[in-house]
């Protein structure tokens, strides 16, 4: 069994000059219908130790991440989920929308702490800083550290990635109430044998990542379903 996510990560940085530290974790990357959802939870040296049970979302069951929500929305200095649609997804690409949901979730944080300083970012690419801040001379107004599994190691991560995915399926399985061939309501918009099955016989929704590889249908030129 893995060790529970800490804070001591959360806490170097903010010994060594941090003000705020945002954990930050995305879901929904790799399906094919729905939004990219980006959660963000900001912790200073005030903030103790994570609720009980907080984990990786991947680790944990549904309904043990239901559970976690309440006590999540009252730990941390700020906490919200940011999201990016089919359509920008489309137009700005993935790593452009996963930027996209980010900073709004970061913009709604900052309205109740202040500015934001530092972020901490589960992976190993950079996808929040745009391009243009990176190739500056200036520092970028955030200070990105990324950290390999940082959603199994560190708690404002962890909380974020559980925050982002009970948001994002909640989601889902309201787009599901309006589509049910494609049982949204089960795969959250993922590949699974009944998605993929109503992609065959309907084509692509407007809630469908229209330029991605969609399995079973024509491409970009497939009709739309209507309705969106």
């Amino acid at each position: 069994m893995s060790p529970a996510p800490h804070l001591r990560v959360e806490r170097d940085l903010l010994r060594r000059g941090a003000a705020l530290v945002a954990g930050v974790d995305e879901v929904g990357r790799g399906a094919l219908a729905g939004p990219v959802s980006v959660g963000v939870v900001v912790v200073d040296l005030t903030t103790r130790t994570a609720p009980r049970g907080v984990a990786d979302s991947k680790l944990l069951t549904p309904a043990a991440r239901e559970a976690l929500v309440p006590a999540l929305r009252c730990w941390g200095r700020a906490r919200a989920v940011g999201h990016a649609s089919p359509a920008e997804i489309d137009a700005e690409g993935i790593l452009g929308a996963l930027s996209l949901a980010a900073t709004r979730a970061l913009t709604e944080v900052e309205q109740t702490v202040g500015r934001v300083d530092t972020v901490l970012l589960d992976g190993s690419h950079d996808w929040l800083t745009p391009p243009a801040d990176l190739l500056a001379a200036e520092s970028p107004v955030r200070r990105v550290h990324l950290r390999v599994q940082a959603d199994r190691a560190c708690a404002s991560v962890a909380a974020a990635s559980v925050l982002a995915k009970v948001t994002r399926d909640a989601l889902m399985v309201r787009l599901a109430g309006a589509r049910p061939q494609y049982g949204w309501e089960r795969n959250k918009g993922y590949a699974s044998p009944v998605h993929l099955a109503g992609l065959r016989a309907l084509g692509p929704s407007p809630e469908h990542r229209r330029s991605w590889r969609l399995p079973g249908v024509g491409a970009a030129d497939a009709p739309l379903l209507d309705g969106g």
